[in-house]
């Protein structure tokens, strides 16, 4: 089963992506976090118990303690994580905020609302 990480401080977002899952049935095991210091203790804890990290860490570009980025650049940094599949996601289309989260070693930019569907889809592929 395909295991994603998804950090967002918005709570509606974090519902709502929720929800889809629920909604569509989609086969995933999502696990919310509504900041980067939660997802980074949890990758920390998968990583001391020996388990895999998650198929893909999608985090939000805007958030108020720590962006997406510095999530990302972070998790570059770190042996444990280096080899992640990691995404940025944000409301923007703007072409410097998707160059930015390539730029900081983010594998996708993703547009929201996230198609939850979709992106488990292409991790299969």
């Amino acid at each position: 089963m395909t295991t994603l990480f998804y950090v967002d401080d918005s709570k509606d977002d974090l519902f709502y992506l929720d929800y889809i899952c629920r909604k569509q049935q989609i086969d995933v095991d999502l696990f919310c976090f509504s900041t980067a210091e939660m997802a980074l203790e949890a990758l920390e804890t998968r990583a001391a118990e020996d388990k895999t990290p998650p198929d893909l860490l999608v985090a939000d570009l805007y958030m108020p303690l720590d962006s997406g980025i510095g999530l990302i650049t972070r998790l570059r940094l770190d042996d444990r994580f280096k080899a992640m599949r990691l995404a940025i996601c944000s409301g923007s289309d703007a072409a410097e905020d998707r160059a930015r989260s390539l730029d900081a070693g983010a594998d996708v930019y993703l547009e929201k609302p996230l198609d939850l569907a979709t992106i488990i889809l292409n991790l299969e592929m």
